[in-house]
C-alpha cells in the first residue's frame, strides 16, 4: 500500500466549501482508502491506496462532489514525489515558513503558464518587489518575504492572467512540512 497526500482546493475557506474533516475521513475510508488522516480544516488529507495519483484525485473529487455537494479540484502526490517537492524548494531556508508557499498543480505549467509567470516576475522586479518564484515539475515554489497578504507578486499571480495554479492549490511552508511528517 502506497501513501499519498491529497490537497483539496478551497475547502473550509471564507465560509464556503464546508466539509467536516471527520466526515471526510469516514467517506474516504468508505471508498476503500486506508489510514486516512487530515491536517487542519483546509483540505489536507494523507491516505493509503495502491491507485495512481490521478485516479485517487478523481475519487476524492467525486466524494467531495457527491457526498458533500462541494465540487473542488484535488491534487494528489505520492509520498516519494511529495518528499522530492519539499527537497526541491530553492527558497527553503531563505526566511521563516510564513514567507514560503508552494502551489501544487495537477500537471506541470504549460508554456503559456510559464510566460505569464515570467511576466509577473518581470513586473515584480521592475517595481522593486522582493518576491520570487521557481517552477519544479508540477509545483511552483513562492518566496514572498512580505507575506502572502502583502506580496505584490502574490497579487499579480492571483489575477487570472498570472495564476500559476492551473487547477492547483497553495500551501504555506509550515503545512507542507507537517504533511511530510504525516506521510512518514
Amino acid at each position: 500500500m502506497r501513501t499519498h497526500v491529497a490537497l483539496l482546493r478551497g475547502i473550509n475557506v471564507g465560509g464556503t466549501g464546508k466539509v467536516p474533516m471527520a466526515d471526510l475521513r469516514n467517506a474516504l475510508t468508505g471508498r476503500g482508502f486506508t489510514d486516512v488522516g487530515t491536517w487542519i480544516q483546509s483540505g489536507n488529507v494523507v491516505l493509503g491506496s495502491p491507485a495512481e495519483p490521478a485516479e485517487i484525485a478523481a475519487t476524492v473529487a467525486a466524494v467531495l462532489r457527491d457526498d458533500f455537494a462541494v465540487p473542488r479540484p484535488v491534487v494528489v502526490f505520492g509520498r516519494d514525489e511529495y518528499a522530492a517537492v519539499v527537497g526541491s524548494n530553492p527558497f527553503a531556508g531563505s526566511g521563516p515558513p510564513a514567507q514560503l508557499h508552494t502551489v501544487f498543480r495537477a500537471a506541470p505549467p504549460s508554456g503559456d503558464d510559464l510566460q505569464r509567470l515570467d511576466a509577473a516576475l518581470a513586473a515584480e522586479r521592475a517595481a522593486g518587489g522582493r518576491g520570487d518564484a521557481a517552477v519544479v515539475g508540477r509545483v511552483v515554489h513562492l518566496y514572498l518575504p512580505d507575506g502572502m497578504g502583502r506580496s505584490t507578486l502574490a497579487a499579480r499571480l492571483a489575477t487570472r492572467s498570472g495564476a500559476p495554479d492551473g487547477g492547483g492549490t497553495t500551501r504555506n511552508w509550515a503545512t507542507v512540512g507537517k504533511l511530510l511528517e504525516l506521510l512518514g
